[in-house]
């Protein structure tokens, strides 16, 4: 048996203070429910956290570590024996290794958490650096070196190459829960990701309008709750069908008045599950400005028809910003797959621009469609997804 190990740097959670095991705690069971099936032996150390599996599991592992929120950094380590000889043999290593990577340039950084061993922080840079200078592999350069070689002198001695970034934030499960309103688009699986590094665990909501919205959206849709679920550990969805509402949206309302009309009846129907399944707010991808139905009186009439908190993480973010991230995160590529949601198909040519609370309020009374929304609230499909 080969074993592998990993050292992990620990986020935000760092600067909690006397309730810090508390999020330590809660790091530790979401790691070992990305890992049960491993075998991975994890611990939790001075601000670091270390995972020791075998060999066979370095794929698992890196997967876990790459989804996991909650930790800043990560880096497959080796192990050394506490002396400067085995130091500079593990760092020539890392350097051989990188070379072949493409990497010319090196610096290295020690950290001296025993203070027994013999040599200070910047001698061990010095002496683990010359075997590396010696055999010409890699020239110094501390300023933006290619590689930089860290040596963690602790219990025992870790030596690794270049961190490999992680979520950062909060772990899942320390921020309460919140119900996320997820379409087919770019922006609310961001929205949903970005509370889930605040701690939030999400569950989802999509409206569908057979036939007006096809299977095809709703699969689309069902993908990117899948790909929360990576982040999030489980993400439960729940799929309401809104034909009747959006017909009795189409026959009663105003044509420029219908997405209003229809996100407000969205609100109405995303509160009573919230309140069903104990959510503490709503989550919305909304950007200030990025559509007719964003503009600040619009989003005022939106959250009007709710009766809990609407977050709106996206709200100054621009389109590029949010983009990047859902490459990022894996969710772009199903996101801009050509199946519309209920909101795209029902848009009207001309919008209303700035609704004001007072007609919206009169508008949706006339709709009189409280008892559609009830019904395909309690008629609702439930699906989970998980890791």
């Amino acid at each position: 048996m080969t074993d592998c190990i990993y050292l992990v740097k620990l986020g935000e959670l760092t600067l909690k203070g006397s309730n810090i095991r508390l999020f330590e705690k809660k790091l530790i069971e979401n790691i070992k429910t990305y890992l049960k099936h491993t075998g991975s032996h994890i611990t939790l150390r001075a601000g670091r956290m270390y995972i020791e599996a075998d060999e066979s599991r370095a794929e698992d592992i890196e997967y876990a570590l790459k989804h996991l929120i909650g930790i800043s950094g990560w880096a497959r380590a080796r192990i050394c024996e506490k002396n400067i000889e085995s130091v500079a043999q593990a760092v020539l290593e890392e350097a051989r290794a990188a070379k072949k990577a493409g990497a010319k340039t090196f610096k290295i950084e020690a950290r001296r958490g025993d203070k027994s061993f013999p040599l200070t922080s910047y001698e061990i840079c010095r002496e683990a650096a010359a075997p590396v200078c010696d055999a010409q592999l890699l020239d110094v350069d501390v300023h933006r070196p290619d590689l930089t070689v860290h040596v963690e002198v602790r219990e025992r001695c870790f030596v690794y190459g270049n961190p490999h970034k992680a979520c950062r934030g909060l772990p899942v499960g320390t921020g309460g829960k919140g119900l996320l309103l997820l379409s087919g688009g770019i922006d609310s699986p961001v929205a949903g990701y970005r509370m889930l590094r605040r701690g939030m665990r999400l569950e989802a909501v999509y409206f569908h309008a057979y036939p007006y919205t096809s299977d095809e959206a709703k699969k689309k849709t069902e993908d990117l709750a899948a790909v929360l679920a990576r982040y999030g550990l489980s993400v439960r969805m729940h799929i309401v069908s809104f034909t009747e509402v959006q017909m009795r949206i189409k026959q009663t309302g105003p044509e420029n008045w219908s997405t209003m009309l229809l996100r407000m009846c969205m609100m109405k129907a995303a509160s009573a599950i919230a309140r069903e399944v104990r959510a503490s707010c709503l989550i919305s991808g909304e950007s200030l400005g990025q559509v007719a139905s964003q503009t600040i009186e619009n989003l005022s009439v939106t959250e009007s028809a709710g009766n809990l908190p609407l977050l709106r993480p996206l709200i100054g973010m621009d389109k590029e910003e949010i983009t990047e991230t859902a490459i990022a995160i894996g969710t772009y590529e199903t996101s801009i797959l050509p199946y519309e949601d209920c909101c795209v198909l029902f848009a009207p040519k001309h919008p209303v621009l700035h609704g004001t609370l007072e007609e919206s309020s009169f508008l949706y009374g006339k709709l009189d469609c409280d008892s559609l929304i009830e019904k395909a609230v309690a008629e609702r499909e439930v699906k989970t997804f998980s890791l």
